[in-house]
């Protein structure tokens, strides 16, 4: 292909959006072997995962239409604040402050030169390396300050090119990706190179063919079947993270840097892994493994007001790798604390469905999906419940049943000497949100109640076309028309379907709210969700946006706040 420079060899806003959606599908492509790799801080065989959600909410996060004249500024904040909202993992909150770091040193740049290029690789590590309590050798840090002293070292040069500097930084990264076998002594002992690294090298490498028109090809040098290999000289830099069983993160809010350094120094006690990374305006998102999540939940309500929370127990995860869980499926949170498998589970969580993405979000989230598209009688759900190993079920019936349905059905299976328990969830989203809470140590009730509690903090709203001439609660829609719904009940009727969304989430924003969720149905038109995200730039600049493709028939898009 041919590079995509801007004029004069600079890199504009259609570039950088070009670099990203090449950085998501590589990482699609290579998620399972950079996974693969994944044995430190923690064994858990997410990194590849980790950053490909991070990178989609950052890209999701991209404003304006895709031909548009955005700047390299308004690109690189975009992808900093989307990625700070998305941040997943430790890799994840890793690649956030790198993007951070980007977006920073390009502010008001129209279009970055090599020299400008340079300086953002520079603070990019910088910022990483600050975020970080303990910084080890043999990682993505290493990756990435080799990165940046590479696109530093050739940008002094008088006649460099943005192309030389790209080129010289995804060089200089796979020079020290390949160093980190000797660096990390858990790394040498399973014979492969850090996973974080490689992540980051996959980025760089599509930097450089977004400048070059090439993407070089590493996969035989990284195999080490081009290169000779150096005798390991370990610096053993390993933490204590094999012995901690939680990863927690959340975000703090109403703080400000004094107490996020009393915050640090708390969870430094606490354990290890420890990343503190600022969003602006007094946000930070938290990431740290510890033996005692509670305790590091404590420290964050001292520092200022948490949300999103987020716990992982490695033991359980690792187990349900053990038991032959294929890779979890993208564009979702990563797994919540869950029972190995759905053969070995006490209790089952069976979510209605419809649209293949939509499927495979609660799939990754340790789920039984049953095809809304595939019930043409309620008698098709209790077979689904039927066939499940478990006696305790959880059904999510995501609005796709009458309630006189979920009653026949739940009854019926009672019978059959089932406990099962049909959770208030009245749209996907929130039944997305009863499933992150799902913990299946928690006593049957305990879990349905936070669940169900869960799915009830969700406003919700849809956007669909008119099928046919009706009297609303706001006037008479025809046969083509936008309708907004907020819950059940229509609220906006448009001639313009972006006029009805930007009028929907100004509704539905009225009450309040941090994070909202969008979920693209599979007849939206292309352009719709960037533009409704623009609206939300411009009118709610402090909500966080995620996007997920849901490719469910209906409804054009599905919306949820938190």
């Amino acid at each position: 292909m041919e590079s995509l420079l801007g004029a004069e060899d600079t890199v504009d806003g259609r570039a950088l959006r070009r670099w990203v959606e090449f950085g998501v599908e590589a990482l699609e492509q290579r998620r399972a072997e950079i996974n693969s790799l994944n044995v430190f801080p923690v064994p858990d065989g997410d990194t590849g995962n980790n950053l490909l959600i991070t990178l989609q909410a950052a890209a999701a996060r991209i404003g304006g239409p895709v031909d548009g004249a955005l700047t390299a500024s308004d690109v690189a904040e975009g992808l900093a604040r989307g990625a700070f909202a998305g941040a997943r993992g430790n890799s994840g909150i890793i690649l956030a402050q790198a993007l951070r770091g980007l977006a920073d040193a390009i502010a008001g740049l129209t279009t970055v030169g090599a020299r400008d290029l340079a300086a953002a690789f520079s603070n990019a590590a910088t910022l990483v390396t600050g975020a970080l309590s303990a910084p080890a050798k043999g990682t993505i840090v290493s990756v990435l300050e080799a990165a940046a002293e590479g696109a530093t070292r050739v940008a002094s040069e008088t006649d460099a090119t943005v192309c030389d500097v790209a080129v010289a930084s995804a060089d200089a990264a796979a020079d020290a990706l390949q160093r980190t076998t000797t660096q990390l002594d858990v790394l040498a002992e399973a014979g492969v190179v850090d996973a974080g690294g490689l992540g980051l090298l996959v980025l760089l490498d599509c930097l450089v063919e977004v400048t070059t028109g090439i993407r070089p090809d590493r996969r035989m040098v990284l195999a080490g079947t081009s290169r000779p290999v150096v005798e390991p000289e370990i610096v053993d830099e390993r933490h204590d993270s094999d012995q901690q069983e939680y990863e927690v993160m959340y975000l703090v809010g109403n703080s400000d840097d004094a107490r996020m350094d009393a915050l640090r120094s708390s969870l430094d006690a606490l354990g290890d892994s420890v990343a503190i990374v600022s969003g602006g305006s007094g946000c930070w998102s938290v990431h740290v493994h510890c033996c005692e999540p509670g305790a590091a939940v404590e420290a964050g309500l001292a520092a200022g007001s948490l949300s999103r929370i987020d716990i992982t127990c490695f033991a359980l995860e690792s187990a349900r790798r053990g038991c032959g869980d294929g890779p979890v499926a993208l564009g979702t949170a990563p797994a919540r604390v869950r029972a190995e498998s759905a053969e070995e589970q006490s209790r089952a969580v069976l979510a209605v469905v419809g649209g293949e993405g939509a499927a495979e979000l609660f799939e990754a989230e340790g789920a039984r999906v049953l095809r809304a598209e595939e019930i043409s009688a309620p008698d098709e759900l209790l077979e689904a419940i039927r066939a499940l190993p478990s006696r305790d079920v959880l059904v999510l019936p995501n609005g796709a049943l009458s309630a006189q349905d979920v009653v026949a059905v739940g009854a019926r299976a009672r019978r059959d000497d089932r406990d099962v328990m049909f959770l208030p969830s009245s749209s996907v989203v929130q039944g997305l949100a009863s499933l992150a809470v799902h913990d299946p140590m928690r006593a049957t009730v305990d879990d349905a109640f936070a669940m169900s509690e869960a799915a009830s903090c969700v406003r919700w709203g849809s956007l669909r076309y008119a099928n046919e001439r009706a009297l609303t609660w706001v006037g008479t829609c025809e046969p083509g028309d936008s309708l907004g719904l907020a819950g059940h009940d229509v609220v906006v009727i448009e001639h313009d379907l972006v006029t009805a969304g930007a009028s929907l989430l100004d509704r539905i924003l009225a009450a309040g709210g941090e994070l909202v969720t969008m979920l693209v149905g599979a007849d939206a038109p292309d352009g719709l969700v960037e533009q409704l995200a623009a609206h939300l730039d411009r009118r709610h600049p402090e909500i966080d946006v995620v996007v997920y493709q849901g490719g469910q028939r209906g409804d054009l898009l599905q919306l949820g706040v938190e």
